[in-house]
């Protein structure tokens, strides 16, 4: 297979702590220039407390490159990986300037997100040309691969997790189990200028048809708020919606993390601590879902997203109505107004 539009691929996340004393200046970089408190900041890194200051999501990126790897290999790919961070080391101008230095001149990258939206989109490419400009003339150029939720094999993957998840409920719990699909909340303000909400629609529509769930028996609900309490953001969160099912005689749930590709910080504490205890609470038997991870044909969908740009081809797999999304974003995509709260993250 021909490798000529890239010579490399380039894994962009989000970054975490890997030491208690990491935490405080990580949020800090998480949080610059950004209206959040230092209270709500000193309450996430609380968080971190329950994991000894260490973030899964790092060490899930190098899982994740190694299986990646694995799969180019079998397909004949043998562009080099390289990982750059948003928020934490590796940090995006250090990867970029490695990069330089060995002669890399075009790279495609792969964001740790599969959904439209300021900050699961754009911003990244911010820090790319941000990045770009900090290392100078060496850096190399970055395209990157569409948004990805409604590639088949992504929605195989989560349909997998899924049922995988239902199969612990007890058995006479799950005709009556609600699923609930969790995603980052947002503000409104950063909602409206994208289609992330209409993607995470579609991703969770696409994942209840094929598993033949009834639409009265699923719910998108949202989770991680972050920023200040008077801008508003996606509802509902799922310890409301939570309360709502116990209120309405709910007494199982599967809460399934599909707007996360794997399972750091906000899908431990929020749901397999927060969201576990409120269940317990409410007397709601509640299973979680797995990410994607690290699974077969989520990696399968990654190589087929690479393929498709290295051969340059016009065939797009997509499954649904809206069909494949762009390569090069528009000027105008997932813009974000300059003065805005902050959807901060804390992977």
């Amino acid at each position: 297979m021909s490798t000529v539009p890239y010579d490399a691929l380039l894994i962009v996340s989000f970054g975490g702590p890997e030491r208690r004393e990491d935490v405080i200046p990580f949020l800090e970089n998480v949080l610059r220039g950004k209206p959040v408190p230092r209270e709500r900041m000193l309450e996430v890194a609380e968080h971190y407390s329950h994991f000894n200051g260490v973030s899964p999501i790092n060490a899930q990126c190098r899982e994740f490159i190694a299986a990646l790897r694995t799969e180019l290999d079998a397909a004949g790919i043998a562009l080099p990986i390289y990982w750059g961070n948003r928020n934490w080391h590796p940090l995006l101008p250090d990867t970029l300037r490695e990069m330089g230095q060995q002669g890399i001149r075009r790279a495609l990258a792969i964001f740790t997100s599969a959904y439209s939206s300021y900050s699961g989109c754009r911003q990244y490419r911010e820090n790319i040309a941000a990045a770009r400009d900090e290392v100078g003339p060496s850096a190399p150029e970055v395209d990157k691969v569409r948004v990805f939720y409604n590639h088949p094999q992504f929605i195989a993957a989560n349909v997998d997790r899924l049922r995988t998840a239902i199969a612990q409920l007890p058995a006479d719990q799950v005709a009556a189990a609600t699923i609930l699909f969790t995603a980052h909340s947002i503000p409104l303000s950063m909602s409206t200028n994208c289609n992330y909400v209409q993607q995470l629609t579609e991703t969770c529509r696409l994942v209840m048809e094929e598993l033949g769930w009834p639409a009265a028996r699923w719910q998108l609900v949202y989770q991680s708020r972050s920023g200040r309490p008077q801008d508003p953001w996606l509802e509902p969160d799922i310890g409301d919606a939570l309360k709502t099912l116990h209120t309405n005689g709910g007494k199982a749930a599967v809460v399934a993390p599909v707007g996360f590709l794997s399972d750091h910080i906000e899908v431990l504490y929020d749901l397999d601590h927060e969201a576990a205890d409120l269940c317990h609470e409410l007397g709601i038997t509640m299973v979680r879902a797995g990410t994607v991870g690290c699974h077969p044909q989520f990696l399968s969908a990654i190589r087929d997203l690479i393929e498709e740009r290295l051969s340059e081809r016009e065939d797009r797999a997509a499954v649904g109505q809206f069909g494949p999304s762009h390569d090069i974003c528009p000027a105008n995509c997932c813009l974000y107004p300059t003065s805005r709260p902050t959807a901060a993250g804390r992977p």
